[in-house]
């Protein structure tokens, strides 16, 4: 399905929420939801490049999640090296490249070899830039940010806000133009706090599971009805007298 061009946010980032929910409506165990949700992500990664949505973020464990009961912190873990086996080939083949994004020290050897072997396998791709946030939060972000900074030897007096993006852990990327939160939550819960600035926000009251095309269009839709002025006042057109 098509999409005016000339409105379509350049860069998506989704706070993917609802997959306990989803999965508790329908009486089975948390982990169900979260494989329902690595679908549906699947769905929207191909939605996005039909598109021509360039950078899609998201935010698929956050830095707070361990406090979560240790059996559904481990599924989630086991979940995620099951859909790099699954998925890789697939995402390669549609273009996809492969960012993580987040603290990898926390995870174990086994997954952080998963994930260098997908950004690796996709370095080459440039159909769409998938950034997946695990173990990420936005301040844990703009600290270590200013730890890179120190330690490349930035003088205090040549850090500006350009230059500290430049260590920021997606510095390879444009901000996002587009926010969308699904699950009926209305809050930021620390994902890309330094990159949203000027970004459109959208909060869905859909279960991630369920998020599809249509909910993806009726975001657009919502992004281009906005007046986007990044802080400055928009000229109104001159008019000419008769």
């Amino acid at each position: 399905m098509s999409t005016d061009q000339r409105a379509v946010p350049r860069h998506v980032a989704i706070v993917m929420d609802g997959n306990g929910r989803w999965a508790k409506k329908r009486f089975l165990p948390r982990f169900f939801g979260h494989k329902q949700g690595v679908d549906a992500l699947v769905k929207v990664v191909q939605a996005c490049i039909d598109r021509e949505i360039e950078y899609l973020t998201v935010f698929a464990f956050s830095s707070e999640n361990w406090k979560r009961p240790s059996d559904e912190v481990s599924g989630l873990m086991g979940l995620v090296l099951a859909a790099v086996s699954r998925y890789l080939a697939r995402m390669g083949a549609m273009g996809v490249r492969i960012r993580i994004v987040g603290d990898r020290e926390a995870v174990s050897p086994k997954l952080r070899n998963a994930w260098n072997e997908a950004e690796s396998a996709t370095a080459h791709n440039s159909k769409l830039t998938l950034s997946v946030a695990f173990n990420y939060g936005g301040r844990w972000d703009v600290v270590q940010a200013c730890k890179g900074a120190m330690q490349a030897g930035v003088p205090p007096e040549e850090l500006s806000e350009a230059r500290l993006s430049e260590f920021m852990a997606m510095s390879y990327a444009p901000d996002p133009d587009l926010f969308i939160r699904t699950g009926g939550e209305v809050r930021i819960s620390n994902f890309l706090l330094w990159q949203v600035a000027y970004t459109e926000f959208v909060f869905s009251d859909c279960l991630w599971p369920e998020f599809g095309e249509a909910q993806l269009d009726a975001a657009i839709e919502a992004f281009r009805e906005r007046d986007r002025r990044f802080g400055g006042v928009k000229e109104a057109p001159a008019v000419i007298a008769g």
